[in-house]
């Protein structure tokens, strides 16, 4: 403060006080944002007592983005009255929520402009295509109407299917007045999805679907969704309705929205059993998926009713119908369509199909009827000689295991892709499995890490303690199962499964293959006898029998009847 007792400030002590720079203090003086009170005989500037307390609103008005011009009118309607303690007009109420509109609305253009740049981005767009991207994202909800409606038409033309049309129709892109850049985004994405020909077509499909089966209760909605089958995968469900209760005294139809909650319920429940028994480890072409889909056909079943000829049983005839209309509605794209719209518009994105939906018609194709259990394959099972040929095997395998280094993990299998630590977490698991079954209580984490740090250790660990349990629990002996399977024919599987997965191993890290020659011929026949009549279809758990070249060994042979090429 000057020491001429009049308490006026220099620029240099007001910006020591305030910290602002001296420049820019000079630069909002130059613009009447904070005038000086008095000048020097050499015409510097002086500024009274209430300059830092001005400067200090001055400077938080331009931190939040508020324009001099709107700063200088606040300034000169209300501080002189709010500095001396006096109310004022709410001048700085107004300019606040002005300059607040005003940021948000260029809080929207950033986003709108991250999510472009973010979507060019990921999409590795070509730079004419920015300018297109850009337009998409500034359309109004009218033009984004007009650009799904368009596509609708043109992918349904000439198909009679009403109904599906106007479900399609009613499911807009309707962004929020304050998108977030995810929905942005996805609109961006559903813009370029709907120009490309493989949607049309799928969705084209569907609609032709639709339209020939639909009969007597009506078409699909735009979820693929009817009183006659269950909705596309990746539909949202957008029923509000409750079901109706079918009225038994009459003959009429059921209520289309009581049959439409009902083909909900029965898509949830393929999800959830068909991604239970992927979790579970349930082969689809196994002995135990067959439960898993006659409980799934007879949820179904009642969904069918008043479509043309409705099955009224399980059978051929109906797995056969469920399984067309799930490998219909098995539309990757469709299902990416509605996950779009359903993050366009902030819905609950559905629950993805694909797990359950392999799995489902999989085990479908694999039964195409009830099954008949085939007692055949029971028979002939000697428990003294499966242990035997068991102990043969885990030893072989287990050498080939010793061997195994780190470094090999990660080697490629012959076996559905997986790697040498996939192989062998599959092998220990198979040891387990049969070990809780002996003792009672089967395992359900199929897909939990069964290996850990120590492969070699893991393995051998998983031998002994299944050893002990087909001794000690009697297993070789008993029956288990709604199928009263001998235990003996189930060591049998796991002797099988290791010979099988001991030669994947042998051939992922170059070691010799023949392994266990005394038990290989026995365990070969053991398999022909359990698993000929299983089925080779898409999904199932052994590819089409491969040739074997002159002379090859039983495990070369065993390799070649569950899928493996041993040439």
């Amino acid at each position: 403060m000057n020491e001429d007792g009049t308490g006026l400030l220099t620029i240099g002590e007001l910006a020591g006080l305030t910290g602002v720079p001296v420049k820019t203090i000079r630069s909002w003086s130059d613009q009447d944002l904070l005038p000086p009170a008095a000048r020097t005989p050499a015409g510097y500037r002086l500024y009274g007592p209430d300059a830092p307390a001005r400067l200090e609103i001055v400077r938080s008005m331009r931190e939040l983005g508020i324009g001099l011009a709107a700063i200088r009118s606040v300034l000169h309607r209300e501080l002189p009255h709010s500095l001396n303690g006096m109310e004022g007009p709410p001048a700085l109420a107004e300019t606040a929520a002005q300059w607040a509109d005003a940021l948000d609305a260029q809080i929207r253009t950033l986003r709108l402009q991250s999510a472009v740049l973010r979507s060019v981005a990921a999409r590795g767009s070509a730079t004419k295509e920015l300018p297109y991207m850009t337009e998409l994202a500034r359309l109004s909800a009218r033009e984004r109407r007009l650009i799904i409606r368009d596509f609708v038409e043109d992918a349904l033309d000439g198909v009679d299917a009403p109904a599906y049309r106007s479900g399609l129709l009613a499911a807009t892109p309707d962004l929020p007045d304050d998108p977030t850049p995810e929905q942005i985004g996805a609109w961006l994405e559903l813009a370029a999805l709907v120009r490309e020909p493989e949607l049309r077509t799928a969705l084209r499909r569907l609609a032709e679907y639709s339209a020939r089966t639909a009969g007597a209760v009506g078409e699909p909605d735009a979820r693929g969704s009817t009183s006659g089958e269950p909705p596309a995968p990746g539909a949202p469900d957008t029923t509000s309705e409750p079901p109706a209760p079918r009225d038994t005294r009459t003959t009429r139809p059921p209520n289309p929205a009581a049959q439409e909650q009902a083909a909900l319920r029965v898509a949830e429940l393929m999800r959830v059993r068909g991604e239970a028994a992927v979790a579970d480890g349930i082969a689809p072409d196994s002995p135990a998926a067959e439960p898993v889909i006659a409980e799934l056909v007879a949820a179904w079943l009642p969904t069918q009713t008043g479509t043309a000829d409705p099955p009224a049983e399980d059978g051929p005839a109906a797995r056969a119908r469920l399984l067309e209309q799930l490998e219909t509605a098995a539309e990757p794209l469709v299902e990416r369509y509605w996950q779009l719209l359903c993050t366009v518009t902030g819905r609950p994105a559905p629950p993805r199909w694909d797990t359950a939906g392999t799995w489902t018609t999989a085990a479908l194709r694999a039964h195409p009827g009830p099954y008949e259990l085939d007692r055949s394959a029971f028979d002939g099972t000697d428990p003294d000689r499966v242990l035997r040929a068991y102990e043969e095997v885990t030893r072989d395998v287990a050498a080939l295991v010793a061997a195994v280094r780190p470094e090999d993990l990660a080697l490629p299998t012959p076996c559905a892709g997986w790697t040498v630590r996939q192989l062998l977490d599959h092998m220990v698991w198979e040891n387990l499995m049969a070990t809780s079954i002996a003792e009672g209580t089967p395992r359900a984490d199929h897909t939990a890490d069964h290996l850990g740090d120590d492969h070699r250790t893991a393995f051998a660990d998983s031998v002994r303690a299944a050893r002990a349990a087909f001794t000690g629990s009697g297993m070789l002996h008993r029956t288990y199962g709604p199928y009263e399977a001998p235990g003996a024919m189930i060591v049998q599987q796991v002797v099988v499964e290791l010979l099988a997965h001991g030669w994947d191993l042998a051939r992922a890290t170059g070691a010799p293959a023949g392994l266990a020659p005394e038990a290989a011929e026995e365990t070969l026949a053991a398999a022909r006898r359990i698993y000929g009549a299983a089925p080779r279809t898409e999904g199932s758990s052994f590819a089409p029998e491969r040739p074997v070249p002159p002379g090859a060994s039983a495990t070369d042979r065993l390799a070649a009847f569950l899928g493996r090429d041993p040439a």
